[in-house]
């Protein structure tokens, strides 16, 4: 049995040279982001072989709580397209990605909900994943699968300005909201396009149609404070640079915050970068998230889903404190 997984492993994980930057294209700001950015790709494949091999959810979790605090979530997010590839196959079903969102990726629901994004733009839309999904948090794949074709379709899905607008999900229908959700994973992709270089990350967003900028700088607010690679000083540039979309920056990074402090993965630069876009330590900008969560707004609409009422509410909540 194990040299049968062994063997599905080889079959069906990505090459790891898919991660590097001179393979993508993508701008290299010095080495250090280079270095970062590539072992973000390791330890996703790594995360991702881990539940393609593993004989069980526990066996894999175990084995990627031994990685780096920094790079642990990339790797639950890896083995989350791991688990829905593997569950997209005959015969295989959906429990082991069922236990994972369950039980060992739970503290890490929001990167879990990313990785499975990535599984569905690598897979036909019939095989798509049918698990159910914290109706709240279920944009989250989308956001994943809009880094997914930024990430490796760069030049349609960013030099090209290309956007999904008729993508089928959740229910087999486009959804108005799809296209935010799917800019705010391109806005995360961006950081990595841009090599963590906040001026040319803002470049790429600028380059784009305005009306996207919202989502976009939201999501590379997310990444800058989840995956790091910057210095205070290009924070605070890149922050300043934002002008209008600050509250969407700061909603992104506030984001990333709850994401690791619920995972118990908070950093030194996630209070550097929350600290720059929020103004506030990582735990404050989680409590926002949080009290902002469950608020009662009425029934959900086809434009604006529970999903952005909320990402709206965090941002506004930032607004009121000055942070625009």
């Amino acid at each position: 049995m194990h040299a049968l997984r062994a063997l599905q492993r080889r079959i069906i994980t990505p090459d790891i040279s898919a991660t590097r930057m001179d393979t993508r294209g993508f701008h290299v700001k010095n080495e250090a982001s280079k270095e970062l950015l590539e072992t973000v790709g390791k330890s996703f494949l790594t995360g991702y072989a881990a539940a393609v091999e593993q004989p069980t959810t526990a066996a894999a979790a175990a084995q990627l709580d031994q990685l780096p605090e920094r790079f642990r979530g990339f790797a639950f997010e890896g083995a989350a397209m791991g688990y829905a590839v593997v569950g997209s196959m005959p015969f295989s079903g959906r429990r082991n990605l069922d236990t994972f969102l369950a039980e060992e990726g739970e503290p890490h629901l929001y990167m879990a909900y990313v990785g499975i994004g990535w599984a569905m733009a690598r897979l036909p839309r019939m095989l798509w994943p049918k698990n159910e999904l914290d109706p709240l948090l279920r944009w989250l794949v989308l956001d994943g699968y809009g880094f997914h074709q930024a990430y490796f379709k760069t030049a349609a899905y960013v030099r090209g300005g290309r956007r999904d607008t008729a993508l089928r999900w959740p229910d087999g229908r486009p959804h108005p909201y799809g296209p935010n959700a799917l800019d705010q994973g391109i806005g995360r992709a961006l950081w990595f396009v841009g090599g963590t270089d906040p001026d040319v990350v803002a470049g790429l967003i600028e380059s784009l149609e305005p009306a996207r900028r919202p989502d976009l700088y939201s999501g590379a607010g997310l990444a800058a404070t989840y995956a790091a690679g910057a210095e205070e000083s290009e924070l605070r540039g890149f922050y300043k640079r934002a002008g209008e979309y600050r509250p969407q920056v700061a909603q992104g990074s506030a984001f990333a915050a709850e994401a690791r402090h619920r995972a118990g993965l908070v950093t030194e630069h996630t209070e550097v970068a929350t600290e720059v876009f929020c103004g506030m330590t990582p735990a404050e900008a989680a409590a926002v998230c949080v009290r902002t969560r469950d608020r009662d707004t009425g029934p959900e609409t086809a434009e604006v889903p529970a999903y952005e009422a909320w990402r709206r509410r965090i941002a506004d909540t930032f607004v009121s404190l000055g942070r625009n």
